[in-house]
């Protein structure tokens, strides 16, 4: 029964202070044991009513989804993850054993999954820690090092190399200033004009003071110093980026870029992309929907639509398919 304790033992919430939006909300006369009854029979029928499992698992939230498990285990002696992975395979399994954990823990286990062995998945570190808050990246330094023993600051230095090691360094070390009323005009300007110094204006590029910036000042000011920074360059921040660096670093760059303008919207992009791929890239669907539903999943939908011309639902219907389609569909689902 190690999974239960390993994964359920801590309840950790979401602390980041931007205004959520999730699609899974509490559900309303909850009863932890008629649910707990529910999956057990559904993980006994033949042929496993996996529906029954979707529908009560993406209608709760992870607390629930907690409480679910601890009366699983008291009814049936059993763990329920280890159940549900029996139960469970393919792409199903994955999302459903990513509801099992908080949304903290889901985060530190696809780090780790990008670190852990031979090659480095690049894009999934780069998603993760240029998206997340201070506190939310706080947050998941300390689940890292409960769940495997290891400092994450560590881990990510010896599995990347140069000024890209260097930049998810100065993330992971959280010295970004928190958001202030007081907007100092000098600073966006002495900002701006730096960023250009370091790039733009000289041949090669200063990446320390790109890097220093991007990582130490708060997202309400990089806002300002990035519309600042066009009246120093004849490019914008992102085409000064395409033009200065390549690589992991680039999109590093951009991703902090198009998340301090509107994160929602970077999701979105990255759910396009990631459905436009051949044979739609599973991976980055589920990440995204399983750490998001709980955080802001709904604006990353209107995000989508607004920009791609269709719902979010409608995207997802038309690019995967099975069980796997449903559980996502009903994860895109809003209750309120």
């Amino acid at each position: 029964m190690a999974m239960v304790s390993e994964f359920l033992g801590q309840l950790c919430l979401n602390t980041g202070q931007e205004p959520t939006s999730p699609t899974v909300v509490p559900a309303r006369d909850f009863d932890p044991d008629r649910d707990a009854a529910r999956i057990e029979t559904a993980i006994k029928t033949k042929g496993v009513d996996e529906q029954t499992i979707i529908d009560i698992l993406t209608r709760r939230t992870y607390s629930q989804r907690r409480e679910i498990a601890f009366a699983y285990e008291r009814r049936t002696k059993k763990d329920m993850i280890t159940a549900l992975k029996g139960a469970l395979s393919g792409s199903l399994e994955t999302v459903i054993l990513g509801l099992m954990k908080s949304t903290t823990q889901f985060d530190a286990s696809e780090i780790r999954k990008s670190i852990k062995g031979l090659g480095t998945d690049e894009e999934t570190l780069i998603e993760i820690l240029c998206s997340r808050s201070n506190s939310e990246l706080e947050e998941i330094k300390k689940v890292y090092k409960e769940l495997f023993k290891k400092e994450l600051e560590k881990d990510v230095a010896g599995d990347t190399s140069g000024h890209f090691a260097k930049l998810l360094l100065a993330l992971v070390q959280t010295k970004r200033a928190e958001s202030s009323s007081i907007v100092d005009y000098e600073k966006i300007d002495e900002d701006a004009r730096a960023l250009y110094d370091a790039g733009v204006k000289i041949r090669g590029t200063d990446v320390a003071t790109w890097i220093s910036i991007m990582s130490e000042r708060s997202v309400p000011h990089l806002r300002k110093v990035f519309d600042r920074y066009k009246s120093y360059s004849p490019y914008d921040m992102k085409e000064s980026i395409e033009k200065e660096v390549k690589g992991d670093l680039q999109s590093s760059f951009l991703a902090l870029v198009q998340c301090f303008e509107n994160k929602q919207l970077y999701f979105a992009n990255r759910l396009n992309l990631a459905m436009r791929r051949k044979g739609a890239e599973e991976k980055i669907l589920t990440r995204i929907i399983v750490s998001r539903c709980e955080v802001d999943l709904m604006k990353i939908s209107t995000e989508y639509k607004a920009n791609y011309g269709q719902s979010l639902p409608q995207a997802i219907m038309e690019h995967t398919k099975g069980d796997y389609q449903k559980v996502l569909l009903s994860l895109c689902k809003s209750d309120e």
